[in-house]
């Protein structure tokens, strides 16, 4: 048989059969047609995004692209503006946002939860948690959709858009959190409107394209489990749950790029320096030497072995307004639509390669 390849164009409608393939027979593979060495197993892929000899790939300046001693005083400045009085705002900017959209949603009979619900939520979101004005939200979550993971990549006009915003932040700071970025310092000296504009690509692509796949995921994953669904909406501690289960079975990101600064060792051989590695974080999540049954959507799997965020250092700093804008948003949906259910006929189709999900979720409201 041909060496297995991601460029393989059945890959991008089921990549799952090729994962299998890779983890069995090569778990260290270089796929020349996709230009990168393939890592698929779980202990792999989760020591590969934890070394720091495996770093994100030029060009970028935003947080992932930050080592050593930079990174992690950029991380001490933004984890704690994610505490405290940030979070309970922003909390109440998330529960506010997802009622109003699920409340909308009411009056139909049948709705694409992820273009009506899933697409404005975590968008949203993260304007709230910026202070951004509401009426830049659509303009956020089109960038998010076009131009933002949540390994960062912000389009040209973003610092254009955030620079009256800066100045005023530093000239008059408040409680949101660009506020706390404006006036943090590290070593002395205020962070550089480049490097805040960097921090706010990385939250802005966690708050956006990543959450708004996976929270897509995390829909179609209870919708195909009816008794779980049942179980989700009488038990809403659960919601945490059912979100980390459906990370790992259905990651919106299935691959994670890293160059190799130095040769690395690996289950299947050894990465040579200057490489550019594949994590195939898809293929990790379904790996059934770590997961029994990997397969099977299960809302008590005891333990999901988060890497749809990352790990270690480079481990995504939006993974908390993640997992909050996912709670609220099924809170509200489940209050709002006590007999939500697939549309007649419908089936989901998950799409991509290096991001992943379903492209609609059309149900039934009544």
């Amino acid at each position: 048989m041909p060496p297995p390849s991601l460029a393989d164009p059945a890959v991008a409608r089921d990549p799952y059969p090729l994962y299998r393939r890779l983890r069995d027979a090569h778990p260290l593979l270089h796929d020349e047609a996709f230009g990168a060495w393939l890592l698929s197993r779980y202990v792999d892929v989760r020591a590969a995004l934890s070394d720091p000899r495996l770093v994100a790939p030029p060009p970028g300046r935003t947080f992932a692209h930050l080592e050593e001693a930079t990174h992690d005083a950029h991380r001490a400045l933004v984890s704690p503006a994610l505490q405290g009085r940030a979070l309970a705002a922003l909390k109440a900017g998330v529960d506010r946002t997802a009622y109003v959209l699920a409340r909308r949603l009411v009056r139909h009979q049948e709705a694409d939860l992820v273009e009506e619900f899933c697409h404005w939520l975590p968008a949203a979101a993260v304007v709230a948690a910026l202070g951004l004005p509401h009426a830049d939200t659509a303009r956020v979550t089109a960038w998010c959709r076009t131009g933002l993971t949540h390994l960062g990549g912000a389009p040209a006009d973003l610092d254009a858009f955030l620079r009256p915003h800066l100045a005023r932040r530093r000239a008059h700071p408040g409680d949101d959190l660009l506020s706390v970025l404006c006036t943090a310092r590290a070593g002395g000296r205020p962070l550089s409107d480049e490097a805040v504009t960097g921090l706010v690509a990385t939250l802005l692509g966690a708050g956006g394209e990543a959450t708004d796949r996976a929270l897509a995921a995390l829909l179609a994953n209870l919708l195909d489990h009816p008794a779980q669904l049942a179980l989700v909406r009488a038990r809403p501690a659960l919601a945490d749950a059912a979100w980390a289960e459906s990370l790992r079975r259905d990651p919106a990101v299935h691959i994670v790029l890293r160059r190799a600064l130095a040769p690395v060792a690996t289950s299947g051989g050894t990465i040579p320096a200057g490489a550019t590695v594949a994590c195939l974080v898809g293929s990790a999540g379904r790996d059934a030497t770590r997961f029994a049954d990997p397969d099977r959507y299960d809302v008590f799997r005891a333990a999901p072995g988060q890497l749809a965020f990352g790990a270690g250092r480079h481990r995504c700093l939006g993974v908390q307004l993640a997992r909050l804008t996912a709670r609220s948003g099924l809170y509200a949906l489940l209050e709002a639509l006590p007999a939500v259910r697939w549309a007649p006929g419908f089936r989901p189709a998950p799409e991509g390669l290096l991001t992943r999900s379903p492209a609609a979720v059309r149900v039934s409201l009544h």
